[in-house]
């Protein structure tokens, strides 16, 4: 972390700054942002973008793989499987945590990934409510290589939209004017267009869906899917009330739901990378490491880290009856490196791809950053907490 940005960050820092930060980035909403936003940006050096930027690539060469689908097809659960399929994600997202690297220097490690969109609206949004609210300087950015706030637009559109009109692209989630990233949902549609609409606002004709807004009946070819089936797993009666989306349909998936399981946990185990803790299935395990105190046991098909096992036993091992669907990772050890008033605080990066239809391989485009000062990075272990939350690393442009 770049220690003359933070110092000079800190020493002009007031919390006036911050709650009118906050005031400019609800401004025009229903409801407030429903996550806590963190007081700060990330300050990366070169050294640390740097490895971000080859730890992603190690990862993305994986993905990139000819026989990738052929490794992955054991982790999309047949009751979820979604008909027509595509060749690529349109989205991928690395999650690092800041570590040290054991010479007191810092090091990105791979905590999860995803094949999956993020907030790819509201980091825009953010990036800019930090640099009016604080001033900061110029050369300071969140976007990767020659990318600027209009190109990575144009870039955000092209994945989404393609070549339909953006009133034919829906985004569409569960409850998704409720969601709490529906900030995220709606600053997309401000940027390109694309209306929200909610699961249960999909109407079916044969194989084609259409919504309604403002009395108007419009034809939906392309969905960019927010929905994750792990919310609506305890309603086994969903598809009785609500368009049967696992259907061969007229649609284009941006991205297809298959790919929130291919790019995933399960891929861990595959990747060989200094940037990546090691990882096993757990039904490949020959031995049980000794150190277990320097793993983590984490079921394959979970959201929002429910189910992990921080603190693994042998017991705890030996209880699992499906090994085949749990990973054993060793464990992140997250450095304190922002230096928050009273304190550190620990970081994690999330890289954000984009791969429109068309192009080779994915761009790597934008970022999003959790400050936490929790045993683990999140919402329910970060409560009563400050300088903790979502934010944004910035870069020099």
């Amino acid at each position: 972390m770049d220690p003359t940005a933070r110092k000079t960050f800190n020493e002009n820092f007031t919390e006036d700054k911050y709650q009118d930060f906050l005031a400019h980035l609800n401004a025009g909403l229903k409801e407030p942002i429903a996550f806590r936003v963190a007081e700060t940006p990330v300050f990366l050096t070169e050294d640390f973008k740097a490895q971000l930027l080859a730890a992603g690539e190690d990862i993305v060469n994986v993905i990139l793989q000819p026989d990738f689908k052929e490794l992955t097809e054991r982790a999309i659960p047949e009751k979820w499987r979604v008909a027509n399929e595509n060749d690529h994600p349109h989205f991928i997202a690395l999650d690092f945590g800041v570590c040290n690297d054991g010479d007191g220097g810092l090091v990105p490690k791979l905590i999860e990934l995803q094949g999956f969109p993020s907030l790819y609206g509201f980091q825009v949004n953010i990036f800019e409510k930090f640099r009016d609210a604080y001033q900061l300087e110029s050369k300071w950015t969140p976007f990767f290589g020659d990318l600027d706030k209009e190109s990575y637009l144009d870039l955000l559109k092209r994945t989404i939209v393609g070549d339909c009109r953006p009133e034919e692209v829906i985004v569409m989630d569960v409850n998704a004017h409720e969601q709490k990233t529906a900030v995220d949902f709606y600053q997309t549609e401000k940027y390109i267009g694309t209306p929200v609409v909610a699961l249960d606002e999909l109407e079916q004709e044969g194989n084609h869906l259409y919504y309604k807004k403002n009395g108007q009946r419009t034809p939906i070819k392309r969905i960019y899917n927010r929905l994750i089936f792990d919310e609506i797993e305890n309603d086994p009666d969903i598809f009785k009330k609500v368009v049967d989306i696992r259907q061969p349909l007229d649609v284009e998936w941006i991205t297809h739901p298959n790919w929130f399981y291919r790019v995933s946990k399960f891929t861990m185990p595959f990747l060989n990378s200094g940037y990546v803790p090691n990882t096993q299935f757990l039904h490949t395990l020959r031995e049980i490491p000794s150190d277990l105190e320097n793993y983590v046991l984490k079921p394959l098909f979970s959201f929002a880290g429910q189910g992990v096992i921080i603190d693994v036993t042998k017991n705890d091992i030996h209880a699992i009856n499906d090994p085949e669907n749990w990973i054993l990772q060793q464990k992140v050890n997250y450095e304190p490196a922002v230096q928050a008033p009273d304190g550190g605080v620990k970081v994690e990066i999330r890289l954000l791809y984009l791969w429109p239809d068309g192009d080779e391989k994915p761009t790597l485009a934008i970022n999003l950053a959790r400050l936490s000062r929790g045993k683990m990075i999140g919402v329910r272990y970060n409560k009563d907490f400050d300088w903790v939350g979502g934010t944004i690393a910035l870069m020099n442009a």
